[in-house]
């Protein structure tokens, strides 16, 4: 029996942009209209109807602990499975005592109210929680400051009330990010010391070089409290709480001011996918039941992460986790966020062993509606409470309308991650002699993405770096970087990877639609790996840390891919809205292994080819003259000087192609480089003068 659709769906399903856009998706339209419309139904669910949800996600200031009207203190905490709660800590010699003992409200809430000497600044804290069959120390799900003890290790809650707390200087900061450059960044390994840097560390030694070197904006990792340091920040228990091996709340807010002063946006690395399954130190049975944020049934652990996944069908955890978001914009001001793992969210299987080769794939039945009403009603909320917010999905299915707006029936991203591209990278990389790199296949790659969304494109990011992994310089010149890396020593294989490494990252950076991603330290050829430390390496920090002094250094090499990927987000980030400028491909041989294509008034020429070099090589572009603007086989990028970009070029005419004003562009192309050209404007001939006329005479 055929199904009918009702008229008023009917005339949703032809009024979103999403199915106007990509008539590839109107056999899909029930399914897209569906998840639209659950959204709409649970934003008014939330909000009785007023559809704000910034005026529901504020589960931070009713829960947790904090100062109240007349001094004292009130904390509050949602555990519907409890029996018995008492607050245990330093001010009670962590003896459970009646003075301590949580009220038990309605809804499964708890509250206590204290008096003002009670506690103090800096107390330490947990709740001792009781439930039928058991009990257990607890870390306060709302807990903003959690610390964890040097010798025993054992991690408890902080009183944070500073007599002088931190006070913006900046107010109502507006990202400039068209296009948006990330620098994606570890406060820990963000030193050179081996050991754990700081937010004040990072202040005063990384920001600055981000400044420099041209991008627009951070994208900090780890920053909610994870209780093992070499889960990457991946393996969140506090989510409210800035993670204190790093500083203090107050360093963290002027690290993100003096940003903002800079004109540097500041993106959280935020985990919504899942939790630590510790029970202590997170949420995993924080009131002894297994359901209380995550799912009580086979979903609730993760099968690839050892981890548990949130049930986003509970309003109780939506409020949790919106609430959340709003908390990091509120009280730290963060410009927006990467959300990690939507994948995971979006499908049942988590995405894992799922090949994702046509539509179908998108809409058969194995999405989790649940998950994507979540990110749809958060990116709804983060865009409510700063109108101005990036949100980022790290997402590698290639679900449509990720990044398209809720209004047009999309989840509601601004941009989401070309996840594609890196791999792609490193397969050529690995697979591929020289001689077989395609102008096609890499044009191909980089610019195939859905027109109607933005994505940010990298080369490489942390996923690179990790031990068991190599970064591309590391795959391009492995060994040889510890022993040739010297100004004047031109090594075979370093010269080679270095020249690789410069176009990789050009092409990557100026073939973007949304905006681009560098990982802390590849920008110059970081060496070696990232490995923190962990049983297996003694408890090292040796590779958990950025090296600058090598890029400091004068007579080693990595100065000149810093210089050249600084000149580059120059470039880029001084195009106003460089990501929207239409890709004008001129032309592309394989034969020759030649690309060039031109973006606004910039050309980009690249000869991949490993042996060839070519003279008065014709590229058909648009007539007119072209001046050099940097190439990377200048000195600077440590090439060897063999183009002159102070010679004006000419296109030279010719007939066939007079009506599309096409000329041939001639130049030196030497083997593996890039150069760009800027098209100058065509000069305006000067009008004749107007000739006065003398007044005729009457007769």
């Amino acid at each position: 029996m055929k199904k009918t659709v009702s008229p008023k769906k009917a005339e949703k399903k032809n009024t979103l942009a999403i199915i106007k856009d990509d008539p590839w998706l109107e056999p899909f339209a029930p399914a897209i209209v569906g998840r639209h419309e659950d959204a709409v139904r649970k934003i008014a669910e939330l909000t009785a109807g007023k559809g704000l949800l910034r005026d529901f996600a504020n589960a931070h200031h009713y829960y947790g602990l904090h100062r109240t009207d007349e001094g004292g203190w009130v904390l509050r905490e949602w555990a519907p499975n409890a029996t018995e709660i008492y607050v245990i800590g330093q001010f009670n010699d962590w003896r459970e005592c009646a003075p301590y003992r949580m009220n038990r409200l309605a809804d499964g809430n708890w509250e206590l109210v204290l008096p003002e000497r009670a506690m103090k600044h800096g107390d330490l804290f947990k709740l001792k929680v009781r439930w039928n069959g058991g009990e257990g120390e607890r870390i306060p799900a709302y807990a903003t400051r959690v610390v964890q003890d040097d010798v025993t290790k054992i991690f408890s809650a902080q009183v944070w009330a500073p007599e002088n707390p931190y006070q913006f200087v900046v107010d109502d900061f507006v990202p400039n990010v068209s296009p948006l450059l990330i620098y994606e960044c570890h406060i820990g390994m963000g030193q050179d010391k081996e050991a754990v840097g700081t937010y004040d560390e990072f202040r005063r030694n990384v920001l600055p070089r981000v400044i420099a070197d041209g991008y627009n904006a951070i994208q900090i990792m780890a920053i909610q409290e994870h209780p093992y340091y070499g889960s990457f920040g991946y393996h969140v228990s506090s989510f409210y709480a800035a993670s204190s091996r790093f500083g203090t709340p107050d360093e963290l807010k002027h690290l993100i001011d003096d940003a903002h002063a800079a004109g540097v946006a500041v993106i959280m690395d935020i985990v919504h996918s899942h939790a630590v399954k510790n029970e202590v130190e997170g949420l995993g049975r924080f009131d002894g039941s297994y359901d209380q944020y995550f799912y009580g049934d086979g979903r609730r652990e993760h099968p690839a992460w050892d981890s548990l996944c949130f049930d986003y069908g509970k309003n109780a955890v939506l409020n949790f986790l919106l609430s959340n978001c709003k908390f990091w914009l509120e009280e730290y001001r963060f410009d927006g966020f990467r959300f990690d793992g939507v994948t995971s969210m979006l499908y049942y299987s988590h995405g894992l062993g799922q090949a994702f080769g046509s539509y179908d794939d998108y809409y058969n039945g194995g999405e989790d509606t649940n998950a994507i009403t979540y990110l749809t009603l958060a990116n709804v909320l983060i865009h409510e409470v700063n109108p101005h917010a990036i949100t980022i999905a790290e997402e590698m299915s290639g679900m449509p309308g990720l990044a398209r707006s809720y209004e047009d029936g999309g989840i509601g991203f601004d941009y989401r991650m070309a996840m594609g591209i890196p791999d792609y990278w490193i397969k050529t990389i690995k697979e591929k002699k020289d001689e077989d790199w395609k102008p096609t296949s890499i044009f191909w790659e980089l610019t195939n993405r859905r027109a109607d969304e933005k994505t940010i494109s990298y080369a490489e990011s942390h996923d690179q770096a990790l031990v068991g992994d190599k970064t591309i310089i590391f795959r391009l010149i492995d060994k040889e970087m510890y022993w040739h890396m010297m100004v004047g020593d031109h090594d075979g294989v370093v010269d080679r990877g270095m020249a690789l490494h410069k176009m990789i990252r050009l092409v990557t950076a100026s073939t973007i639609n949304g905006g681009y991603l560098n990982f802390m330290g590849n920008e110059w050829g970081h060496p070696e790996w990232i490995d923190f430390p962990r049983e297996g390496n003694g408890w090292s920090y040796k590779y958990a840390r950025r090296q600058w002094s090598l890029v400091d250094r004068e007579d080693l090499k990595y100065q000149y891919l810093n210089n050249w990927d600084q000149d580059i987000m120059h470039l880029i980030g001084g195009t106003h809205n460089f990501q929207a400028l239409p890709i004008q491909k001129l032309w592309d041989k394989d034969d020759d292994q030649v690309l060039a294509y031109k973006r606004g008034n910039l050309v980009f020429v690249f000869n991949f080819s490993p042996v060839n070099s070519f003279t008065d090589y014709g590229i058909l572009a648009p007539e007119g003259e072209y001046e050099g603007v940097f190439d990377s086989d200048n000195a600077r990028y440590g090439g060897y000087g063999n183009i002159d970009s102070e010679v004006k070029h000419l296109t030279q005419h010719d007939p066939l192609y007079a009506g599309a004003r096409l000329g041939w562009l001639k130049l030196y192309l030497p083997a593996r480089s890039v150069q760009i050209l800027r098209l100058k404007p065509a000069r305006r001939r000067a009008a004749a003068p107007k000739v006065q006329k003398s007044p005729r005479k009457s007769r």
